[in-house]
């Protein structure tokens, strides 16, 4: 069977991107698969091919009502048979679509796992031939996932009762090496099965912007925007939501709100103006962090620090889809921090789960404060290795190195003398010589290193702490009290044998980003103008019609008939004959034009 050909005639492209002709030809061969591919990096493809090809049922557990309605509203744009069963479908609706699927009219049909749990639709699914089990967003199956979800583990045991033994086919963008073994055990997916490709998104420009004024700082990178390119801002609390989508729809920026606190009207209407193009920006709890499926966000902004470096790459991840440069940019505060803290005391979860929780916000910190190339940080965390990217803030930063190796020497020797029984704050308060009450009953006055960096604020102090220790050179313990320790690292350090470098403060111009040399902005806006329209009549959003990236692909090409405009990155027959002619119209003229 040739993939790449019913790649093309089904979805428009030439070529399969890493590891998804290895998934697909697992699954076709009826082996339970793994699939660890970043956001952005067609994990979709993945079974809608195999589901297109194989003679049975394909059954997606996909965990948002919305994300199922992109998916589906996606596949039928490119002429794919396929529905979904949630909540928001009526009893009769539900029936006319179970019955397309017995028939065999319906190839895919999407559920979230919490519909295994009523036993009219364990009847239906037990009758049907299902060749195929896809499992979105598996990583939401293990407990040391930064999402899990009971419902998940529910179905898994569930999945063992199936009597047709479909092939299992699981998901994720962000698993790291525990959470990667977790999803194998409880699906029982051979080890070898599993395909990874790595976590790289080399279209992504990752920025870290440290206690910056917030507000003017987002004014001014949205005024450097293209007016027509849209973005994501996620918050941290609904009452950030609602305050920072005012402020800025206040000052003339088209925004929309998302948290769980609203209803649901308002939210799918919400979702749907930015999926329409008809606003801009989401402001957005991570109540909306997989409830998206839109290609051309050009932009996430982190306004409030996220939980853990899961959520943060996978959020970060919506921006650049289509392959596009994008920006994820990360504003970091220390008062971020305090309410992270505080979410974390006030959650439901045992102790255990809190520790697992302070750990995972230790490591975001740890991303925020380190020096190092950010991608290649957060690949290290997914436990992956690459290069530096080239193309970060901290790989950008041109900043001049200083040797701060004696201000490691005295932070590290604090933490010694101190008994390695302190945290950040009682360590930085001795240094700077503080008269706290509370570090005086401890008489820390009494050590060589009280004091002996009074030149320094205490929350200069703190930040080198923070550095230190995303560097490697101090260590955390684990819990809601953190504790500092010296690590093997810090001690060389202590004896001379490691240099510490550090870059000096200086503010920093925004890198532009790559845009390729032959692309003509008049023709992409010619033809993202025809787009929108086209997309308003048949309402579905513009990208469903074609990506940022095709139209980019036309403007290169500029083909002028049906077999060049073949030739376009995304588009098939089925795209061709919906909308080859307008386009091909649209390109003529503006060559006629020139």
């Amino acid at each position: 069977m040739n993939l790449e050909k019913q790649l093309k005639e089904n979805f428009g492209f030439d070529s399969f991107r890493e590891g998804q002709k290895q998934i697909i030809e697992q699954v076709l061969a009826g082996q339970d698969t793994l699939a660890i591919l970043p956001t952005g990096a067609g994990k979709s493809i993945c079974y809608q091919l195999p589901a297109l090809l194989l003679d049975g049922i394909t059954v997606v557990i996909s965990p948002l009502i919305s994300l199922m309605k992109d998916q589906v509203d996606q596949l039928e744009a490119a002429g794919v048979a396929a529905t979904f069963l949630n909540s928001t479908v009526d009893a009769e609706e539900v029936w006319s679509r179970m019955q397309d699927v017995a028939a065999g009219r319906t190839k895919l049909l999407f559920v979230a796992p919490e519909r295994f749990d009523l036993a009219s639709f364990n009847d239906f699914i037990y009758q049907l031939p299902i060749k195929l089990i896809a499992i979105d967003e598996a990583h939401c199956i293990s407990q040391w996932g930064h999402d899990f979800r009971p419902s998940y583990l529910a179905f898994a045991e569930r999945l063992e009762n199936l009597p047709q033994k479909p092939t299992v086919l699981a998901l994720t963008a962000t698993a790291t090496e525990r959470v990667a073994a977790d999803i194998e055990q409880l699906l029982n997916i051979p080890k070898g099965n599993a395909v990874k490709t790595g976590f790289l998104r080399e279209n992504l420009h990752f920025e870290v912007v440290k206690n910056a004024d917030k507000r003017p700082w987002l004014r001014n990178y949205l005024k450097s925007r293209e007016e027509s390119d849209t973005g994501i801002i996620y918050c941290s609390t609904r009452k950030e939501v609602e305050e920072l989508a005012d402020w800025l729809n206040h000052h003339n920026f088209t925004a929309r709100r998302y948290h769980a606190g609203l209803s649901e009207a308002e939210r799918a209407q919400n979702q749907e103006d930015f999926l329409y193009d008809n606003c801009q920006i989401m402001v957005v709890t991570n109540a909306f962090g997989m409830g998206i499926n839109k290609s051309n966000v050009r932009y996430v902004i982190h306004y409030s620090t996220p939980a853990d470096i899961e959520s943060y790459y996978q959020e970060a991840g919506r921006a650049g889809r289509d392959g596009l440069e994008s920006d994820a940019i990360l504003l970091w505060a220390l008062n971020d921090l305090r309410i992270r803290n505080f979410l974390i005391e006030q959650s439901e979860g045992d102790e255990a789960h809190k520790e697992q929780a302070y750990e995972k916000l230790r490591q975001m910190q740890a991303y925020a404060n380190t020096e190092t190339c950010l991608q290649r940080f957060i690949l290290r965390y997914f436990g992956d290795e690459g290069k530096d990217c080239g193309k970060c803030s901290n790989c950008t930063d041109n900043r001049v190195l200083t040797d701060i190796s004696i201000e490691a020497q005295k932070v590290m020797s604090c933490v010694i003398r101190m008994g390695e029984r302190f945290g950040k704050t009682a360590v930085a308060g001795v240094l700077a010589g503080s008269t706290n009450k509370n570090l005086a009953n401890w008489h820390f006055e009494k050590l060589s290193t009280y004091g002996i960096m009074k030149g320094m604020s205490q929350k200069a102090i703190g930040s080198l702490i923070d550095f230190l220790t995303s560097e490697g050179f101090l260590n955390v313990t684990a819990g809601k009290y953190p504790l500092l320790s010296v690590s093997n690292a810090g001690k060389r350090v202590l004896k001379g044998e490691v240099k510490v470098e550090r870059r000096e403060t200086m503010v920093r111009a925004k890198p532009k980003l790559d845009v390729p040399d032959d692309f003509n902005m008049d023709l992409f806006e010619t033809l993202r103008k025809l787009r929108l329209e086209i997309a308003r009549l048949v309402k579905l959003p513009p990208f469903m019609i074609f990506s940022d990236a095709s139209l980019q692909d036309m403007t290169h090409l500029m083909p002028t008939s049906e077999e060049e405009f073949l030739e376009v990155s995304g588009v098939g027959p089925q795209k061709l004959e919906k909308y080859g002619a307008q386009f091909l119209k649209a390109i003529t003229a503006f060559k006629d034009g020139q």
